[in-house]
């Protein structure tokens, strides 16, 4: 630093760099550094963040009361768009509580977003914390594995029946709700006890479980849109198209929504293909395009051509039944009028369920 700088630039400077430590050291975790938080009458003491996206952060935090671990999600807005948004995020938990979708424990927001005067809000929104991880975690964790660790098929239908009953439940409300993001990302794993794991805070981070019987939990409803539109004109179509962009994660976004038509009908169907695509991943430990994603190659253009050959897993691997396989083509159809609603995709998954159980309970519980 310059000795002809102000002492008001330096001071400036260094608060700043001040600033920068306090925050990093918070980040990191230390105990000095241990902010709380008062939401719905309960005191949280934050210990660390655990989790960044495009519009918010998720920090782990212990109920000051009951000591329990929980994740708050603290949502940044600059505008009222941002705030509503929030809000109707909020909502949707509220709306819609079931076994499959993430529970929320309390929320609230503070401050009132002004986008004329700089001013932001923020929303606060209290959820479970599962350190078994992810779906997204597993299937790495899988992957890493030696020999390659494949989900069986009947982990594979457990799994994805689980996640179809949550998202059955968004595409019942009136009117009809889609949550236009799913992938292995958004998808916790809640231990089970039929399945072996018995310690609720198993984390399969540190050590792959011998059955991978989970209960998944959908998550990250900051996504969630009226699913049925009605696209008039280009504009309609730019706008859908932009929100998709902004939304909907590349590898798992329906061809419909990379090229929206001026003049169509977009129904909750979107989902289905994005549901396709995640059972592929849990078949084959990744989507049909993370690779293209990957290696920064079009997923747009990718996606055009629909999922390609399935791929064979020769020896190393399982047998998928030939149902599992004409369901999942089935559902990453690229016209959104063929995909089968979420109502027929759990039928199907019960029906494979059923019978692969009833032909060998024994292959069943083993396989």
């Amino acid at each position: 630093m310059s000795y002809h700088q102000s002492d008001s630039t330096f001071i400036s400077s260094s608060y700043g760099w001040f600033i920068y430590i306090v925050q990093y050291i918070r980040k990191m975790g230390c105990g000095l550094f241990k902010p709380s938080l008062v939401i719905e009458g309960e005191k949280y003491n934050v210990l660390k963040e655990i989790g960044e996206g495009g519009f918010s952060t998720i920090e782990l935090a212990e109920n000051n009361r009951t000591k329990q671990k929980v994740a708050i999600k603290r949502i940044t807005c600059h505008s009222i768009e941002d705030q509503n948004a929030a809000k109707f995020e909020i909502e949707v938990h509220k709306k819609h509580p079931h076994e499959n979708i993430l529970e929320l424990l309390g929320s609230s927001i503070v401050g009132e977003a002004d986008i004329v005067h700089n001013l932001t809000s923020e929303a606060f929104l209290v959820l479970p914390f599962y350190p078994s991880g992810t779906l997204h975690d597993l299937l790495v964790m899988c992957g890493e594995s030696k020999p390659t660790r494949y989900l069986k098929e009947n982990e594979v239908l457990r799994l994805l029946r689980g996640i179809s009953y949550a998202l059955r439940e968004l595409h019942s409300a009136n009117p009809p709700l889609a949550h236009r993001d799913i992938k292995p990302q958004n998808v916790l794993l809640e231990p089970t006890v039929n399945g072996g794991n018995k310690h609720k805070n198993n984390n399969i981070s540190t050590q792959l479980p011998e059955n991978c019987d989970f209960n998944p939990i959908l998550m990250d409803l900051g996504s969630v849109a009226a699913a049925r539109v009605t696209v008039k004109n280009s504009r309609d179509a730019q706008f859908l198209q932009d929100t998709a962009a902004e939304r909907c994660s590349m590898a798992y976004r329906p061809p419909e929504l990379y090229m929206v038509p001026s003049v169509c009908e977009i129904t909750e169907r979107t989902d289905i293909w994005s549901l396709g695509c995640l059972l592929y991943a849990m078949m084959f430990l990744k989507g049909p395009f993370d690779a293209v994603f990957e290696r920064g190659d079009s997923v747009a253009l990718a996606i055009q051509n629909g999922i390609g050959d399935i791929p064979d897993l020769g020896k190393t691997g399982p047998c998928y039944s030939q149902g599992l396989l004409e369901l999942l083509q089935k559902m990453t159809n690229l016209d959104i009028n063929f995909r089968p609603s979420i109502h027929t995709v759990i039928e199907d998954t019960e029906t494979l369920m059923n019978s692969f159980k009833s032909s060998n309970k024994e292959a069943y519980d083993i396989c």
